[in-house]
């Protein structure tokens, strides 16, 4: 815990550590948090608010709020150890000099951060002033994802290895207050800002992590793997721990294990079975991140370069508005922008469509849906977004038909009318394709299609003929073939 407003200590300057919480919010299987402990030294955890990462295009005010509220619920768990995790708003490398003008920090601990490239650069010019200040840095492995590996050979083999390694049990001991002056406090209105519509979304913490897989484990789990494609009912029956796992309320290594020993009771074992697998391909997509960050602006397959896309604002727009004429793709993205949660296969069909259908460059909307993700990782957002927009060589490219996926995954459509109420009175036959009533019907519901509610913005039917056309064609590219051997060789798993 930090004094406020006390006077910094020049002369005899008191040797501490440093424990940096990135994407790590929690006090459970804390690896920086256990060294720290057993250092002998008193030490101060602190977040980051960082200012140039803020105005990155990837972040938004509810995973700044979600952030905010985490770093709260851990510190009423280590507030009587005098062990508050303090937070600072502002350049991080200006940050660590001006707590360096104050204090002699011997170590900083953390966990690795598989960010983005901004990241990385903060990262580094941290590394040089640690150098330059013979501070050590030390970097814990997070979740099975290993850096600086140049292929996947043995790695599902270590990562078994490392889920079933031993959980960290995390205990704290009470120091004596820390005399150092915070001059990097979060602003009023940046806190204002940042909690505005907090109650909106799911509540932030590791305290409520717990409850999350508790409540799933007694009782959404037997309804997983029936409903997970629905996007109403997967509401109610997915774990619905994406948000807590990106952002390190729990981490991958405690998830397991929990539904591991939830196996032994041998019940709901398809959806057990199909979460865990789900957790596994969770670490796949962020190795990939780590080892090739250019996923997030390249095309990984460099073969994709001369794939060319009309940029058409009207149509970019009317997606992110939820006014592409399709229901699904349009009930969505309003219920994304909402609550900042949709399964996963209602995402897939956003990129797809985005795509695909609106033939756009995915570049042009992968930094919109960062945003509304309120369980935005970038490891699994860049990498899956490539790959669901077919631009990878290696995956099966998929275009979703979203009144083909209405009929089959929002039958009696629930979720449609639930977040496009402009359709809520059109009976269910003409729901899924409500350009397909006639005019009588149309006057007899009182709907005007164009009007009430947009026309299809493009043809579904052309457009997805012309893109299977376009990106299947384009796996012949010889540059995209010697790509994809070098992708397969560098990203697929080897035993």
């Amino acid at each position: 815990m930090i004094i406020h407003n006390q006077k910094p200590l020049i002369v005899n300057k008191p040797s501490i550590n440093i424990v940096w919480i990135k994407r790590d919010i929690r006090t459970i299987d804390h690896e920086a948090f256990h060294v720290a402990e057993s250092m002998g030294l008193p030490y101060i955890p602190i977040y980051i608010f960082d200012t140039e990462l803020i105005k990155y295009p990837d972040t938004s005010d509810r995973h700044l709020g979600f952030i905010y509220n985490s770093l709260i619920d851990i510190n009423k768990k280590l507030s009587s150890f005098n062990k508050e995790v303090e937070m600072f708003y502002g350049s991080s490398f200006k940050i660590f000099e001006d707590l360096l003008s104050q204090l002699k920090i011997e170590n900083i601990y953390s966990y690795q951060e598989s960010g983005i490239k901004s990241t990385w650069k903060r990262d580094l010019k941290i590394k040089s002033l640690c150098k330059d200040k013979s501070i050590n840095w030390t970097e814990f492995q997070r979740d099975g994802v290993i850096r600086g590996i140049k292929n996947r050979k043995n790695w599902n083999k270590n990562w078994h290895i490392f889920m079933h390694s031993e959980i960290i049990n995390n205990s704290f001991q009470k120091q004596e207050k820390i005399d150092c002056k915070n001059n990097f406090t979060l602003p009023v209105s940046f806190l204002t800002k940042i909690n505005k519509n907090k109650n909106v979304f799911q509540p932030a913490g590791e305290t409520m992590a717990w409850k999350y897989l508790m409540s799933f484990s007694k009782e959404r789990v037997k309804n997983y793997a029936y409903n997970i494609s629905k996007p109403e009912k997967s509401r109610i029956s997915c774990s619905r721990l994406s948000p807590y796992i990106s952002w390190g309320n729990l981490n991958i290594r405690l998830v397991y294990r929990h539904l591991m020993d939830l196996k032994k009771k041998k019940k709901n074992l398809r959806s057990i079975n199909a979460i865990i697998s789900r957790l596994h391909w969770h670490c796949h997509f962020i190795q990939k991140f780590e080892v090739d960050c250019t996923y997030e602006t390249e095309f990984i397959n460099k073969g994709f370069e001369t794939l060319k896309r009309d940029k058409k604002p009207k149509y970019i727009k009317a997606w992110e508005n939820g006014l592409t004429g399709y229901p699904l793709v349009d009930a969505s993205i309003r219920a994304v922008k909402e609550t900042g949660w949709i399964n996963f296969r209602m995402r897939a069909m956003l990129v797809s469509f985005f795509v695909h259908n609106l033939d756009q460059d995915w570049r042009n909307g992968v930094y919109f849906l960062a945003k509304q993700f309120l369980d935005y990782e970038p490891g699994i957002h860049y990498t899956q977004f490539q790959m669901q927009a077919g631009t990878t060589g290696v995956n099966t490219i998929r275009i979703y038909n979203p009144i083909k996926n209405s009929k089959e995954h929002d039958s009696e459509a629930i979720f449609i009318k639930k977040w496009v109420p402009e359709l809520k009175n059109i009976p269910v036959e003409f729901i899924h394709e409500p350009w397909q009533m006639s005019k009588m019907e149309s006057e007899f519901y009182q709907f005007k299609i164009g009007v009430d509610y947009p026309s299809p913005i493009v043809d579904i039917k052309e457009t997805s003929r012309k893109a299977k056309v376009k990106i299947w064609g384009h796996l012949k590219d010889k540059k995209v073939k010697e790509e994809k051997k070098r992708i397969i060789k560098t990203h697929v798993n080897q035993k």
